[in-house]
């Protein structure tokens, strides 16, 4: 049996190596993602719990390619497609990415108004959404990367708010791990509909982007010039397979919350973050639909510097400018200013009449048509032996990520199906 010492060393070890996982797989539950769980869970119960374990396996391999080829060539997957690959793909990605990106930060900004809003409604929403933009673009470029990555692993925190709402209502829990286990699935055009949504949701290309970037920039900002060895990639794989993990644990719990509570009630359409709080409410208290709206502004806060950040490491290293969070305004004017466009014009998209049901639909559709090639060529670097050495993918690395590309394949498919019907 082990010690309390022994289990507190253990504990201290695993939050020694988190990081660019960790703050990956926390931002992909933002505002935009949160709808969508909410949306789930409300139009279809507990049916789409089983999504959550679909999913994580999935994530996991490809956001731990990334961070292979990250650690690997200590560069951004942006530099490693420019110096290996026809420019024709890197102008394709950038080409639909950011305009997907940056409507995925006008969504986020929107609900995080809308929500805070609801909570002091003497403010308009508008204001607060005005606020939020001009706090996150004086936090990015006033503090220097490793102070910003400690601010988003606190923010991290706030998803655990999600785990406590469902014990604060009776729930079955034989019936919910029955759901988890067996998929109650149909082959109509909205269960279609919420799938595509999900997979889009949950496996979007920014995140590839940032996660290898990321990994980069720890290795180049570590005290010690650091191997990458196979303890160096062993903690890497930890913190990714831990971040996805609470990724999923996240966005199970919210499906979970809005299955049991709205789709009880007879609220099956939920377009918005604050709608899904403002119905909460009334069914489950005060504290229920609260935590619920600190945790959708603590997830925007977190997960708009991380849109924001992956676009302007995009830009920045295909067109070579000096980038990096870690320098200062004037030592990287263009790198800053397309993040501060990027909040500007995601900013706007509140006010010219595209809603955030709109915002995250063009989205589903940018981020469908990006993804599957996006993989392809990730699941080729990471069998490039020119590039990656003798740390090329493992044999499971490669069925998941195989797996992955044909299931985002055939949401792509459905997705411009279901566009056209």
């Amino acid at each position: 049996m082990r010690g309390p010492g022994k289990v507190s060393a253990k504990i201290r070890k695993v939050l020694k190596v988190l990081g660019p996982g960790l703050v990956t797989g926390a931002s992909d539950d933002d505002p935009s993602g949160i709808a969508t769980y909410s949306q789930a869970g409300a139009q279809f119960g507990f049916n789409t719990l089983w999504t959550a374990l679909l999913t994580f396996p999935l994530m996991a391999a490809i956001q731990g390619m990334c961070a292979r080829i990250g650690l690997v060539t200590s560069q951004g997957l942006t530099v490693t497609l420019r110096q290996h690959y026809p420019r024709s793909i890197l102008y394709l990605m950038l080409l639909f990415s950011f305009p997907a990106i940056t409507l995925n930060i006008g969504a986020d900004i929107q609900g995080m108004g809308a929500v805070a809003n609801m909570l002091l409604p003497q403010v308009p929403a508008s204001i607060f959404s005005i606020a939020f933009t001009i706090a996150l673009m004086y936090i990015i470029i006033r503090y220097p990367y490793r102070k910003i990555a400690r601010i988003l692993k606190w923010l991290c925190a706030s998803l655990f708010l999600y785990l406590i709402i469902p014990f604060m209502v009776h729930n079955d829990w034989a019936e919910i791990l029955k759901k988890t286990f067996v998929p109650g699935f149909k082959f109509d055009r909205d269960s279609l509909s919420i799938l595509v949504a999900i997979l889009g949701t949950t496996i979007s290309p920014y995140l590839f982007f940032w996660q290898a970037t990321m990994e980069a920039e720890d290795l180049k900002h570590s005290k010690q010039n650091i191997v990458v060895d196979k303890q160096v990639l062993n903690n890497m794989r930890e913190d990714v397979n831990i971040g996805m993990f609470l990724s999923n644990v996240v966005m199970f719990f919210i499906i979970l919350t809005t299955g049991s509570v709205l789709f009880r009630a007879g609220i099956h359409k939920i377009e918005t973050v604050d709608e899904a709080a403002r119905a909460l409410a009334p069914l489950t208290g005060r504290y229920a639909h609260l935590f619920f709206a600190i945790g959708v502004l603590g997830t925007g806060l977190l997960a708009i510097p991380v849109l924001a950040g992956s676009q302007a490491y995009m830009l920045a290293e295909t067109f070579e400018w000096k980038a990096g969070l870690d320098k200062t305004f004037p030592q990287a004017r263009p790198f800053y200013y397309s993040i501060i466009l990027s909040l500007l014009v995601g900013l706007l998209l509140n006010f010219i009449g595209i809603s955030p049901i709109q915002a995250l639909f063009y989205t589903a559709v940018l981020y469908g048509i990006t993804a599957p090639v996006l993989i392809a060529v990730i699941l080729h670097i990471g069998n490039n032996k020119k590039i990656m050495g003798d740390k090329t993918n493992s044999a499971l690395s490669n069925i998941l990520g195989f797996i992955t590309l044909i299931l985002m394949t055939a949401a792509a498919v459905g997705l411009i199906v279901l566009s056209i019907g």
